[in-house]
């Protein structure tokens, strides 16, 4: 099961990490924090934006390595922070690299055959990205359904 860390273990990156009240799990961070491994689409992106905008916040967080920042699921959510300055965004932090519950896989039709933990890490603290739909992250247990206002993430 996906364990959502206490703000005591979150690096000192996430000094203004907030649990959001009644969400079991989930965390606001700092969009600035946050570090992308795989590109996104832009129609899906200005699609995700419209319907974001029609419910006036998040309904799902992003999942985020509590370690690095890295974005596991949630790369077009993070590019809709950006496109509406919002300075945090909802997530559930998880220890990516020890959690066997997470794995990577990789999309079919991606232009790699496997992809580890570890690479998508790296990526992530690179200044590259892959492209779309390369990773692929599953997971035991579900992300929760939430709704976050836009005006609580500002």
């Amino acid at each position: 099961m996906l364990a959502a860390m206490t703000a005591k273990h979150y690096p000192t990156q996430l000094l203004h990490l907030n649990m959001v009240g009644g969400e079991d799990g989930v965390a606001l961070v700092e969009v600035s924090w946050l570090k992308a491994h795989e590109e996104i689409k832009p129609k899906n992106r200005d699609k995700l934006l419209e319907m974001t905008k029609r419910w006036g916040g998040y309904t799902r967080p992003l999942l985020v390595d509590s370690k690095t920042g890295a974005i596991l699921d949630g790369h077009h959510r993070y590019s809709v922070a950006i496109e509406l300055g919002l300075t945090k965004v909802p997530a559930i932090i998880v220890d990516y690299l020890s959690d066997e519950s997470i794995r990577v896989d990789v999309w079919p039709n991606a232009i790699i055959d496997n992809l580890s933990k570890h690479e998508v890490i790296e990526m992530s603290l690179s200044e590259q990205l892959f492209p779309p739909k390369t990773s692929r992250h599953s997971h035991e247990a579900d992300i929760p359904p939430i709704h976050i206002s836009l005006e609580e993430l500002k």
